[in-house]
């Protein structure tokens, strides 16, 4: 390998993406969500979405456990919850309004857009673990910006093109 771990980090930081939080619920019931950058559409027919998950993060099992996520596409307006979804903040949950997809996941308000999926498959990559979801049930909005995460920070959308 002719490059280093920052490199390549640098190099994929050139590809912008939108930002998601991702819940589920533990097996006792309780909400989970991260932050994930890592989501992209997979398939039309079948309707398939995925996104990758650290396999140090504290929350793996209860995806792993659920069988069931919502994808939370957010608004640039929504940068305060990309930041409290992506901390170690040991009560993520506290103050933040949502609503329950039909699977129980949490569903963050106001959002793009939202997927509630069933997860139909898991698989190791490297230091991640990818899961693909079919996509049940979705809501998306037709106005407002997404919120972009380009070169480890955030940024803003120029002139968008109908």
């Amino acid at each position: 390998m002719s490059f280093d771990d920052r490199t390549f980090r640098k190099a994929l930081g050139c590809f912008s993406t939108g930002v998601t939080v991702v819940t589920t619920l533990t097996p006792d019931g309780l909400p989970v969500g991260v932050t994930v950058s890592s989501f992209t559409s997979l398939s039309l027919q079948p309707p398939l979405v995925m996104f990758c998950l650290d396999s140090k993060n504290s929350f793996l099992e209860a995806f792993k456990a659920s069988g069931h996520f919502a994808v939370n596409v957010l608004r640039h307006e929504q940068r305060e919850l990309s930041i409290r979804f992506a901390s170690r903040l040991q009560d993520r949950w506290k103050g933040v309004a949502f609503d329950t997809a039909t699977s129980g996941a949490p569903v963050l308000p106001g959002c793009l857009a939202h997927f509630e999926c069933s997860t139909i498959y898991m698989r190791e990559g490297g230091d991640h673990v990818i899961f693909i979801g079919r996509v049940d049930r979705l809501e998306h909005s037709e106005a407002g910006q997404p919120l972009i995460y380009y070169r480890g920070t955030y940024a803003e959308l120029g002139c968008v093109v109908p």
